[in-house]
Formats: C-alpha cells, sequence, structure tokens
C-alpha cells in the first residue's frame, strides 16, 4: 500500500503564493506519475496538472501559467508551486499516485484564496 501526504495549504490572499507539497512512501517513487487534482465545494474532482515519470508537466487551462510542478526522485516528493492565486483556486487539493492501472490517493490539504 502506498500512502501519500499531502502538505503546504493554507489561507492566503488572493495573488498570493503557496507551495503544496505531496510526500509518498513509495520505494517505487521514481517510476510513478504524480498528478495533482482539486475539489471546491459542491463541485467534481479536478485534474490540476500531472508530473510524468521522465519530469514532463502538463496543467489544466485554468492554471496554466501559474503552477508548476515539480518532483524530487531523491525524496519521494512531488510538489505544486502555485502563483498569483485566485479565489476560483479556493479547494481542497489531492495528490494522485499513479502505476499503471493502480491509483492512490492521498487525503487532500486545504487551499483557501480569500481576502
Amino acid at each position: 500500500q502506498v500512502r501519500l501526504v499531502e502538505s503546504g495549504g493554507g489561507l492566503v490572499q488572493p495573488g498570493g503564493s503557496l507551495r503544496l507539497a505531496c510526500t509518498t512512501s513509495a520505494s517505487h517513487f521514481s517510476v510513478l506519475t504524480m498528478g495533482w487534482y482539486r475539489q471546491a465545494p459542491g463541485k467534481e474532482r479536478e485534474w490540476v496538472a500531472t508530473i510524468a515519470v521522465g519530469g514532463t508537466t502538463t496543467y489544466a487551462d485554468s492554471v496554466k501559467g501559474r503552477f508548476t510542478s515539480s518532483r524530487d526522485n531523491t525524496k519521494n516528493t512531488v510538489y505544486l508551486e502555485m502563483f498569483t492565486l485566485k479565489p476560483e483556486d479556493t479547494a481542497l487539493y489531492y495528490c494522485r499516485a499513479q502505476y499503471g492501472s493502480i491509483s492512490y490517493w492521498g487525503q487532500g490539504t486545504q487551499v483557501t484564496v480569500s481576502s
């Protein structure tokens, strides 16, 4: 079983920044495709970003140019740096690890963007 633990969420003003981290217990982290998702109150969970095994990243249009994901295979950790945050970015942010058809999810970290 792979455990994922997200951290770094909090309350930030519009225009501010946060860096989320997701650390895994997986011994084979370097071969996992990692993703970030979010779920706002009353809405379905939506995809935010993916970082592939080789480090290639893709982003949802809503965050492209504002969010950056990276991974540190020596620390079994993936990051999501969020800039120019907007109130509509408020959500519970989840980390996902994928290996083939198998997925693991973290419990999420809350991000609230409000003045």
